[in-house]
């Protein structure tokens, strides 16, 4: 059977994308599966598929002037409203509208599956009578305005089944229906792969201090709930530490309640990732803290991954996968934070029944398979192919343009169109495929690059390969031979800890023949290196290396464009932050001191903020490598210097005379501090350049300094914070 799914964007982030790369990539296993993305927003989706599936594009988008080649770009769609792509970076028009209903009138497929409401709504109207018209809500029924509900209602009657991802919504679904739809409305879960079987999954010796949640930043999602009971766990359980990865449009307001709570240390706000099954590993408890779930694949992607679930026990989903007490916890939204922290506390409180909980976990996680919800939907299919009753009567729902059918364009447009494309393939022509590779670090902090797809334009010169990695704005090279080191034979390099140094500074990764000349275009005309998966647990507990040659630290990541890259720090000595405590009158950091064994501190130690700016440094009982320190905001304001925005890099000199010492974060797993870790502004008036927001930050070298910079006047009345 041929089988087609509709899906608005699968080159972006998100649960339905996600949901249909795992089903296409079960079903593919025994149909012929295409997956139509109305647009193309990158090179390559973000989610795995397998190389069976398809992906067709109906509009590119990756160039920036995308819509000035299409006209009908610039119209809106003919189709009803749409909320979530209406407020998306490409927005519905008339261009999605003649695409689409093209594609549905040439398709081949024995069955077309669309993904959200406005494809549905295009299924209604255009899908042929030839094939199985099939949508799939990826929401809820409630969870719909007035408006979409109504027509939602209308556009599934015309189709000839209906998925939702939950039995309730199943059943809110067949009530609201009208009488006489021919439409099946039935409930599959969505499928939910194992994780990478590369991937180290939390073992019973596991001493993670990791809360994750994982989902979009949305007001449903609850995360400010989540983030307030986790304000009352770290009372009992002050070194946990929650992350939280998503993006969305509530980041702003988390922020300010991370902040109004004092959590900068303790919650992260990690941005989005994918995959993230290696960030699941990391956990000792995953949690969901929403008002409502159309299914909760973040619970079953924990399970999966053998981390046991606080849920809330919101409408829908959670109720449906998690069995309370065995391998997992559900809590009643009426409790609020309180039962939420409480929930957390008794599994912190309790590692043997975490570990119980995550092996259950990965039994439930198990019926979730590609492969089981493959035969579910094979089932389901050759079903209504058996019934499937004659085409629908009403064939357009209201509020389509009979415009919307034409698929011709003018010839302007397609001249327009066909040089922009010629000109994309050029551009992509000139860059080289990337290598696929997993990049793992090993118990030692060593890293281990294994490559599972190395193009054909590599490897055909012949000569055996080396992975190459250059320090960003330099010549500076570094070159590992591949060998076939792992299981299969797959090539492989190693970044050993022990014996190799990378320089201070970001590092990239590409492949090139050995023997290529350094520095040559030979080289830097290598493929560069796509992380494919990034297994970095092992550094949430590992410390810098501390010996004669300094310091030194690394940790691998993704950059924007997906491609392998290392963060390494190289010092004599360095002071790590252990935290930050801010207040209305200033900050005090306690910090750690690594350095080689005779580089103790001497009398009287400093920090300096400037030329002629420095705060004692007090030493703790009993540890003489830990040292606190405070800034206060007034005196930092009578150092401020002219311009808007002051910037003082904070430096430790263990005593006089003594050279001075980097101050910063840079242990862990986290490459670039900026973004995870914040921390409030407090607004005060300087008698020259006027109001001033004062907030400790972290630097691109991940350095603690102070920030200092014009604000907007404030009443007297609300100035502070």
């Amino acid at each position: 059977m041929k089988i087609a799914f509709l899906v608005y964007n699968m080159y972006g982030i998100g649960g339905t994308v996600r949901a249909v790369a795992n089903l296409a990539s079960g079903l593919s296993a025994h149909h012929d599966v295409e997956i139509v993305s109305v647009f193309r927003r990158g090179d390559a989706p973000r989610f795995p598929l397998d190389p069976r599936v398809r992906l067709v594009p109906l509009i590119d988008a990756r160039h920036r002037l995308w819509r000035w080649t299409h006209p009908s770009a610039r119209r809106s769609s003919a189709m009803f409203h749409d909320p979530g792509p209406a407020g998306g970076a490409v927005p519905p028009s008339r261009l999605v509208d003649r695409r689409v209903a093209a594609y549905l009138r040439r398709t081949r497929a024995d069955a077309v599956i669309a993904t959200r409401p406005l494809l549905v709504g295009h299924l209604a109207a255009y899908g042929p009578d030839r094939c199985l018209r099939i949508g799939q809500e990826h929401r809820t029924l409630d969870s719909h305005n007035p408006e979409l509900r109504e027509q939602m209602l209308a556009a599934v009657s015309c189709l000839d089944a209906y998925v939702t991802v939950s039995e309730a919504d199943a059943r809110a679904w067949r009530a609201a229906l009208p009488a006489g739809s021919g439409a099946t409305v039935t409930a599959l879960p969505n499928a939910v792969p194992a994780p990478d079987p590369e991937l180290r999954l939390p073992g019973p010796d596991q001493d993670s201090r990791l809360v994750v949640a994982v989902g979009r930043l949305i007001p449903i999602k609850r995360f400010d709930r989540l983030i307030e009971a986790f304000a009352k766990v770290v009372t009992v359980r002050p070194d946990w530490e929650l992350r939280i990865y998503g993006r969305g449009r509530t980041e702003g307001r988390l922020r300010r309640t991370i902040d109004a709570l004092g959590l900068g240390d303790r919650v992260r706000l990690m941005g989005a990732v994918a995959p993230v099954e290696s960030e699941w590993a990391k956990a000792a408890v995953a949690a969901v803290a929403s008002d409502g779930e159309s299914f909760g694949m973040t619970i079953v992607e924990a399970m999966r991954c053998g981390v046991p679930v606080v849920s809330t026990d919101c409408p829908y989903g959670p109720a449906e996968i998690i069995t309370p007490g065995v391998d997992g916890l559900l809590v009643p939204l009426e409790g609020g934070s309180d039962a939420l922290a409480d929930a957390l506390l008794e599994l912190i409180e309790d590692p043997g029944r975490r570990r119980a909980m995550g092996e259950a976990g990965l039994r439930t996680g198990a019926r979730y398979d590609p492969a089981g919800l493959a035969e579910r939907w094979t089932g389901l299919l050759h079903d209504l192919a058996r019934r499937r009753p004659g085409g629908c009567a009403v064939r357009r729902p209201g509020g389509l343009s009979a415009a919307v059918a034409g698929a011709a364009f003018d010839a302007g447009e397609l001249a327009a169109r066909t040089a922009a494309r010629l000109a994309a393939v050029r551009r992509r022509a000139r860059r080289p495929r990337p290598a696929a590779a997993r990049c793992t670090v090993t118990e030692d902090g060593s890293l281990l690059i294994a490559f599972e797809d190395i193009p054909a334009s590599a490897a055909s010169a012949g000569a055996p390969l080396d992975l190459v990695l250059r320090l960003r704005g330099t010549p500076t090279t570094l070159r590992l031979p591949l060998t076939e080191q792992q299981p299969g034979g797959r090539p492989a390099a190693l970044l050993s800890r022990a014996h190799h140094i990378l320089g201070e500074g970001r590092w990239d990764c590409r492949l090139a023949p050995r023997g290529t000349p350094p520095g040559t275009p030979a080289e830097a005309a290598g493929p560069p290196v796509a992380a494919r998966l990034l297994d970095t647990a092992p550094l949430l507990t590992l410390p810098p290396t501390v010996d004669q040659r300094g310091l030194r630290h690394w940790v691998p990541y993704a950059t924007a464009d997906g491609t392998l890259a290392v963060r390494a720090w190289l010092r004599h000595a360095h002071a790590e932050i252990e935290q930050v405590l801010p207040g209305e009158s200033g900050f005090t950091v306690t910090a750690r001191v690594l350095a080689p064994a005779g580089r103790a501190p001497g009398p009287r130690p400093r920090v300096l903020l400037g030329p002629d700016w420095d705060v004692a440094v007090r030493t703790v009982a009993g540890a003489p490598d830990r040292l606190e320190f405070s800034v206060d905001y007034a005196e930092a304001l009578r150092h401020r210097t002219a311009g808007p925005d002051t910037v003082a890099e904070l430096r430790y000199r263990p005593g006089p005379g003594r050279g001075t010492v980097s101050l910063g974060r840079i242990g862990g797993d986290i490459p670039d501090r900026r973004r995870t870790d914040r921390y409030p502004a407090v607004v005060l008036r300087h008698p020259e350049y006027g109001p001033t927001r004062l907030r400790p930050v972290f630097t691109h070298r991940n350095a603690l300094a102070l920030a200092m910079t014009d604000a907007p006047a404030a009443p007297a009345a609300s100035a502070g914070r």
